[in-house]
């Protein structure tokens, strides 16, 4: 029997609700043969394309299968563990080769345990390279590994761990020298990416309203009080990453610079401290297409939304971000077990709600106070597949995500 008609006899036995499972069972019969013809490689892919496009647009009451979604689901985490290494056993390699999360966020400090210098995953650049292509390796191809190197403060490669020193944002802001903001970004992205770092949570773009927020200006990290300093020195920063092959997130959305109390630790309100000139470092970045994701915060800002903070706001991400400002990029959440979260929600409903108002990636550090939780990822995974299944997500927002990762993804190899 010929491959097409093979094909044909596949095809004929799917239902709408296994286009999903026909796309990827196409996928692996391509690989399986190493077809030899070029043309006929040429009408197969056509075909999955279309089997695939078919597939996006199933109707909303044809729920995917359980594997699917979970991949999908899996897809938006963005998670941490324990040790500076990856063995078979260890909760790493579970994260990435078996749940197939699509991202880890790495700390040196950990929360959860001694909060020593060295006592999380990085430890030595020469330990961290390794740990980062083996987690490449278990993954089984590439994937957002991410740190959060603002420089001054807040840094996780530190000259202890044989990395360059850094210097605060708002030092650069103070300097406010193109070349001096690119010398010193360009240096951390050199170092992130030799250590197979591809993502930085940064540059921070809050506005430094309140000089004595506890979390933004009295920590040294906003660039400055006047939103071109801090739109100029933000977009020299992340050309210098680009530069590197590390993509960005700008963060905190709508902006935490005005806050007198830190969303680490409870609620924070910004409603009567808020500017709507905040949204300017955000609006010029994005307007140049240099954005390449944007991290929310969890704020309440009352005047954009009464009855949510920021990262589980439909008004706020699709309303003001998507709609107002035009970013069609990945959205990715500040710790979702941050305090100013899990005091205030139910876990699961915090997921179901960020995911509806728009969130692509869901960050989970399992770095907090609260203690580690090995399992976590997995029941997440479950919390959003079950959400799916009984209709209090659609289905079609996993698939939105995932083709926004997707293109991070694509943008990424292209560095």
């Amino acid at each position: 029997m010929s491959i097409f008609s093979q094909y044909s006899t596949l095809n004929s036995q799917l239902s709408m609700r296994s286009l999903y499972q026909g796309c990827f069972i196409l996928m692996k019969f391509m690989v399986t043969l190493r077809l030899q013809n070029s043309m006929a490689m040429k009408k197969l892919f056509l075909l999955s394309f279309v089997l695939f496009a078919v597939a996006l647009n199933v109707n909303a009451a044809d729920i995917l299968p359980d594997s699917v979604l979970r991949r999908m689901a899996a897809k938006m985490l963005m998670v941490g563990f324990k040790g500076d290494s990856v063995t078979d056993g260890s909760d790493a390699a579970r994260y990435v080769r078996d749940l197939k999360v699509g991202g880890i966020i790495l700390f040196d400090v950990d929360l959860t345990g001694t909060a020593k210098i060295g006592s999380r995953n990085i430890t030595s650049k020469e330990r961290l390279t390794k740990m980062t292509a083996d987690l490449r390796r278990y993954a089984g191809g590439d994937l957002l590994i991410a740190v959060d190197q603002e420089g001054g403060m807040v840094r996780r490669l530190r000259p202890e761990y044989g990395y360059s020193p850094t210097v605060s944002q708002e030092y650069l802001g103070t300097v406010n020298c193109r070349d001096t903001t690119m010398k010193y970004a360009g240096r951390m992205a050199r170092e992130m990416r030799e250590s197979g770092v591809n993502v930085n949570l940064a540059p921070l773009i809050d506005v430094n309203v309140n000089p004595e927020c506890p979390v933004i200006g009295a920590l040294h990290r906003s660039y400055s009080a006047d939103t071109a300093v801090v739109a100029d020195n933000a977009g020299w920063s992340i050309e210098a990453h680009h530069r590197n092959g590390v993509l960005c997130a700008v963060k905190h959305f709508p902006g935490h610079g005005s806050s007198a109390s830190d969303s680490h630790y409870g609620l924070t309100d910004v409603t009567g401290t808020w500017q709507s000139y905040e949204l300017a470092p955000f609006r010029g970045l994005i307007a140049a297409g240099k954005a390449d994701m944007v991290m929310t915060a969890h704020i309440f800002q009352r005047r954009l939304d009464p009855d949510y903070p920021a990262t589980l706001s439909k008004k706020i991400i699709d309303g003001v971000l998507r709609g107002q400002l035009g970013f069609d990029g990945v959205v990715l959440t500040d710790d979702m077990y941050m305090q100013g979260i899990i005091d205030n929600y139910d876990v699961e409903d915090a997921i179901v709600l960020a995911i509806n108002a728009g969130a692509d990636i869901l960050v989970m550090g399992n770095n907090i106070s609260t203690g580690y939780e090995p399992e976590r990822p997995f029941r997440i995974v479950d919390m959003i597949v079950r959400a799916v299944k009984d209709g209090r997500i659609g289905q079609q927002r996993l698939v939105e995500s995932n083709r926004r990762i997707d293109r991070l993804m694509e943008k990424l190899g292209s560095r």
